[in-house]
């Protein structure tokens, strides 16, 4: 009785939460009862929703005009009325227009969406160049040139765990926060190159009007020039698996004075935090430093407990496969992951010291501390064996 008062209890309290919550727009998201398309803050997402609206008045038009002449002529020309219908075989004029005006139409709506879908694949003389990786299920970003070249990160979902599990109220940014997002400079055109490393995702912002496949084995690039400062945000458009919609893209557009500062402070960043794979950890740092890697990376499938998905992910509590058995089998399932199921390899994704951290700190969590065997794994073993 006192477990089911508990949950009545919070059962109320997110119901008056949501109650009392008020859905306002996403900055740099959709808008609230939004029917048409992002307004966009680039001219290909201008030229877009001018295209779009171009089109949707001519076939308004032509609906218009065909239904009128249509019903006009079921009404003004029935039985009833006494009319007889005329009888000819053809009509050379007749004929002529209605192949002559449709094509005309066909032209006037295939010039500016020609020209608009080369724009879109011209990506020459670009200012800055991102590689995108597309990651179950996440966004990996590395710089290659601009005073940010050599940064790269992964950006994970933000959103709190308590919020997809509904046992909190869900905040106005639901499903689309990132814990990094990708910083580019305004009025500047920024080349993306994508690929990906396990199945197709999609990198989708519609405030730029951009929409490009990320394909396992192939480099596809696409580009856009913001023109205002400011959040954007998307999502993965290609349905990729279980946490398909939990992979959602920021990008913050900031001044060049800005971005040349945030390059310079992540160069240090990145500089402080190197890790040294000679380096010999003591058990405690490896599994602080395991937690967080587990928290960012692995929480979604294997879960907070550990106990994974039943059918789809194995639980790693009391796992005496690979968790409590020798280390190799682990290090080399996370390193190249088990091919033709949804474990993927992370041997891009991780260091050899985050790699170490993370199997140290699944070997020492929930029951299985003290029940295995090599319960410390240091980055020479993963470097041994990558």
């Amino acid at each position: 009785m006192k477990k089911l008062r508990g949950l009545l209890g919070t059962g109320a309290l997110l119901m008056a939460g949501a109650a009392g919550a008020q859905v306002e727009d996403m900055p740099g998201g959709p808008r609230v009862n939004q029917l048409n398309l992002h307004e966009g803050v680039t001219q290909i997402a201008h030229e877009i929703m001018w295209i779009h609206w171009m089109m949707l008045i001519i076939c308004a038009v032509i609906f218009v005009g065909v239904f009128g002449v249509m019903f006009y002529s079921i009404i003004m020309h029935r039985k009833s009325r006494g009319a007889v219908a005329a009888k000819f075989h053809e009509h050379v004029g007749i004929e002529v227009a209605w192949t002559i005006i449709p094509f005309i139409i066909v032209i006037a709506m295939a010039l500016p969406a020609t020209r608009t879908v080369v724009a879109m694949k011209d990506t020459s003389s670009s200012d800055l160049t991102v590689k995108v990786t597309g990651y179950q299920w996440k966004w990996g970003y590395e710089y290659i040139d601009g005073p940010a070249q050599g940064v790269k990160f992964l950006a994970n979902l933000a959103t709190p765990r308590a919020q997809i599990d509904g046992t909190e109220p869900r905040g106005n940014l639901y499903l689309m926060e990132v814990d990094k997002a990708l910083v580019v400079p305004v009025n500047k055109k920024v080349r993306i190159v994508l690929t990906s490393n396990d199945v197709i995702h999609s990198w989708m912002i519609p405030e730029f009007g951009v929409k490009q496949d990320a394909m396992p084995g192939f480099l596809r690039d696409t580009w856009f020039r913001a023109e205002k400062i400011g959040t954007y945000r998307g999502q993965c458009a290609e349905l990729c698996g279980k946490d398909h919609a939990f992979m959602p893209i920021v990008v913050e557009v900031v001044s060049q004075a800005d971005y040349d500062k945030w390059a310079a402070d992540q160069k240090k960043a990145l500089a402080a935090a190197a890790d040294d794979p000679n380096k010999k950890w003591t058990k405690e740092e490896l599994i602080a430093r395991g937690q967080q890697v587990y928290t960012t990376t692995c929480v979604a499938c294997h879960q907070a407990t550990g106990k994974g998905l039943p059918g789809t992910f194995p639980a790693l509590d009391g796992d005496e496969k690979f968790v409590l058995a020798p280390m190799k089998g682990q290090i080399l399932t996370v390193l190249n992951g088990h091919p033709g199921t949804a474990m993927a390899a992370f041997r891009d994704q991780l260091n050899d010291v985050e790699i170490a951290s993370v199997i140290t700190y699944t070997r020492n969590s929930w029951g299985n501390a003290g029940k295995g065997k090599d319960p410390v794994v240091q980055p020479a073993d993963v470097k041994a064996l990558r």
